[in-house]
Formats: structure tokens, sequence, C-alpha cells
């Protein structure tokens, strides 16, 4: 960049005012979507026992968390889903992620396998082949 020659030295300056907003903003989109994902995989809900689980290793693992209440309604990203709209978010999230996405599954210890199938199905026909139960151990249950 050439300077102009009839400034004095020193007195080229930027306006970073601009740049420290854009940088503010970044800063509290990233917080308000990681406080939104947290809160996804912490929502109240009597999760299954099970003596064989494992802990999460990679954490970095693009992930998709759909919560299944005891009644079968379904949250998807903190919002409830038609089961026949499930398809299309769950292939909507892969196309953003990628093929390497995961889902997770949280569901009530009382839903019924018939309230479960179908959220396997629609992963399976959006392209999700990665599907993970969200379980917690008899010990912890208490």
């Amino acid at each position: 960049m050439r300077v102009p020659s009839n400034l004095k030295p020193g007195q080229a300056e930027f306006n970073m005012t601009p740049m420290i907003d854009v940088v503010f903003l970044l800063i509290i989109f990233f917080l308000v979507s990681s406080h939104l994902a947290k809160q996804e995989a912490q929502m109240p809900l009597p999760l299954p026992t099970a003596e064989s689980g494992q802990e999460i290793i990679d954490d970095q693992q693009p992930r998709v968390v759909v919560n299944i209440e005891a009644d079968g309604s379904l949250i998807l990203a903190g919002r409830r889903v038609p089961p026949d709209q499930l398809k299309d978010r769950l292939a909507t999230e892969r196309g953003r992620s990628g093929d390497s996405i995961e889902l997770r599954i949280r569901c009530d210890r009382d839903t019924p396998y018939a309230n479960v199938k179908p959220v396997m199905l629609a992963a399976t026909e959006a392209g999700i082949w990665s599907i993970a139960f969200s379980v917690i151990r008899p010990e912890d249950a208490r």
C-alpha cells in the first residue's frame, strides 16, 4: 500500500472500530450457539441404564441430538419436530456437517421401541449411519 507523500510520518491510521465490532459479534454468536448445543444434550430426561456403555472419546465429531420423550414426542435442536419432518431435518444437518455426522438418541427410559424405530429409520434414510444412544450406569440412576 502506498502512503500519500503529503502526510507526516506516523499519521497513517486504520479505523479499528468496525473490526472490533465484528469480533465482538462473533464472540457472542459462538457463546450463544455453544450454550444451546450443551443445553440440548443436558435436557432433563430419565435415561435408560446400561452396563456396557462407553464414555464419549471424540467430542469434536459433528453430532445431532434427538430427544424422545415418554409420550413419543421428538425434540431436535430444542424444538418439537413432527415425525414426518424428521428425515428432512436430519438430511439438512447431514448436508451442513458432512458424512461423518453422528446421531445421538436420548430417550426416556419408559419409551417403547416403537417410538425409537422411526427415528432410526429417518436417520438411515437421511444418510446418517453413525447412531449412538445416551445411557447411564445403574449406580448413577439412583
